[in-house]
This record gives structure tokens, C-alpha cells and sequence, in this order.
């Protein structure tokens, strides 16, 4: 049997697992430091997003279990006549649970938040080389509008 899935707020205990989470694909694997030792800058990291108003890590729940995440960070901005933006980052289900519902129930759970904060559009970039999120992001409404660009800068 499935426990039930929960999305709540992350704490600051929740950390390793979701350090754990965004190691646990091919990307994630080469970019993060998951280990019983967790790096100091994810705990800072942490603390800045708590810090800051708009920014809030979710996670998603099985029992005890924390087995999804991403964070959602409202954008004020001026374009579109001074419309609020929401960005969704760091979309992870554990392996094991992935097929199960739990990236819909923490998207939806996310674009709810959005939308009772004043969010007129939610927006997330997803690599390149990520074609089953980016299946998973259309069947959710998303579509590729647009051409998103990074350049390193540390």
C-alpha cells in the first residue's frame, strides 16, 4: 500500500533528503553533495530562501518519508503591467515514487500557492536533455514559449 502524499513547507531537518533528492538523476549527480556530512552552504542556502519573503521549499510526504521537492519563488516585476511572477525550481521525486501522482500533487499544490499570492503566470526552465519532465510539465499546461539561456558566473 501507498501512503498518502502530504505537501507541507520544509524544514530545516529535511535538508539531507532533499539534497538526496537532487542528487538522484544524472545531473544532479555531478552538481550536488548529498552525504551524512552536508555541506554548510546548503543549511545557508536554507536560511537565505527562509529569510526571504516569497520563497518557500516544498516538499511532498509519505508518511515520514520525504519524497519529492521543488521551490516556488514569487517574482515581483514591471513587465506585463507590473504582474507577479512565479518561478518553480528544483522539481525532484524520488525514484521510487515517481509515476505515483507526486510531482502533480506538488505542482498543484504550487500554482494554488501562486495563485492565492496574485501570480498571473508560473514559470519554470527545465534542461535541455530532460524530455520525460518536460512530457510530465506539458500534461500539467505548461508549454515552451519561450527560450531560456544560463551563463555561469561563479
Amino acid at each position: 500500500m501507498v501512503a498518502p502524499i502530504a505537501i507541507r513547507e520544509a524544514r530545516r531537518d529535511d535538508l539531507p533528503r532533499v539534497v538526496a533528492l537532487l542528487a538522484d538523476d544524472p545531473l544532479g549527480a555531478a552538481r550536488e553533495r548529498p552525504g551524512e556530512a552536508l555541506d554548510s552552504a546548503y543549511a545557508a542556502a536554507f536560511e537565505a530562501m527562509a529569510a526571504q519573503r516569497g520563497n518557500v521549499l516544498l516538499v511532498a510526504v509519505a508518511g515520514e518519508e520525504v519524497v519529492g521537492c521543488l521551490q516556488l519563488i514569487l517574482v515581483p516585476g514591471l513587465a506585463r503591467a507590473g504582474m507577479l511572477r512565479a518561478q518553480i525550481e528544483g522539481v525532484r521525486v524520488a525514484s521510487t515514487h515517481r509515476g505515483r501522482g507526486v510531482g502533480v500533487r506538488l505542482m498543484e499544490d504550487a500554482i494554488a500557492r501562486a495563485r492565492a499570492a496574485g501570480a498571473g503566470l508560473v514559470q519554470l526552465t527545465s534542461d535541455a536533455s530532460r524530455t520525460d519532465a518536460h512530457r510530465f510539465y506539458r500534461r500539467l499546461g505548461f508549454e515552451a514559449t519561450h527560450v531560456g539561456m544560463k551563463l555561469p558566473v561563479g
